[in-house]
């Protein structure tokens, strides 16, 4: 059986998967640090603000906090961190511009080439839990060619939350065997399963930086399991 058969939709995550939020984000700052002479280890300032990601997601899912998009906890982590790193020579615009880093992640080199080639087969769009304006100025500045944008804000709610992956079924209009989920992150894709979604993974060693090993041993748990997106479309076309 052909590893395509029946698939009508993909959608994947972005965050690791699809961009390169670590180098994105340590380059801008650099920068920035350059211009404002800001003398930190900013490759441990990008860890440290992705680091924050899950436990203010949690804040959300827990009800500590009411529905809270990804660009205002995104900030919120950030203005923790410039107070821990001892940063106090940025105005509000730039605290403002920084933050929107996010809006302009850099795609891993297989990214574009590999999402047009599957685009021409398939639809495909994201499910991420960024908010629309970021996956939307994201996709405009990278050149990423969506034909849908489906987002964690759509549910208010966060992956894994399965009622996330249910709401891009419901507006896809099809079964959840018709839609594949991409991602690099197992549980992620553990979650879509769990839904009825057929799932593909994608490692991405490289995406918490060079020093940081990824467990990327999946025991044949995905349908399909590809070295990058264009490998995925390869894959696709059999």
């Amino acid at each position: 059986m052909s590893e395509k058969q029946g698939i009508k939709a993909l959608i994947f995550d972005v965050f690791g998967t699809v961009v390169d939020w670590r180098t994105s984000i340590v380059n801008e700052c650099q920068q920035l640090g350059n211009v404002k002479n800001i003398q930190i280890d900013w490759n441990i300032f990008a860890d440290r603000w992705r680091s924050k990601y899950g436990p203010f997601m949690d804040k959300v899912r827990s009800g500590s906090i009411p529905w809270t998009n990804l660009d205002s906890l995104h900030r919120m982590a950030l203005d923790e961190l410039l107070t821990e790193f001892d940063v106090t020579n940025l105005s509000e615009g730039e605290k403002q511009n920084l933050n929107k880093v996010w809006h302009r992640l850099t795609p891993w080199p297989d990214a574009v080439s590999g999402l047009t080639k599957l685009k021409s087969n398939f639809i495909i769009g994201t499910l991420s839990n960024g908010n629309i304006s970021l996956l939307v100025n994201m996709a405009k500045n990278a050149g990423l060619p969506w034909d849908c944008i489906f987002s964690a804000e759509l549910a208010r709610a966060y992956k894994p939350d399965p009622t996330v992956y249910k709401m891009a079924v419901s507006l896809l209009e099809k079964d959840p065997s018709e839609i594949l989920m991409v991602a690099a992150h197992k549980g992620d894709l553990t979650a879509a399963q769990k839904v009825g979604l057929r799932t593909a993974y994608i490692p991405r060693p490289l995406e918490y930086g060079p020093n940081h090993l990824i467990d990327t041993d999946t025991n044949n748990t995905f349908d399909i399991e590809a070295s990058d997106i264009n490998d995925l479309a390869v894959k696709l076309e059999n």
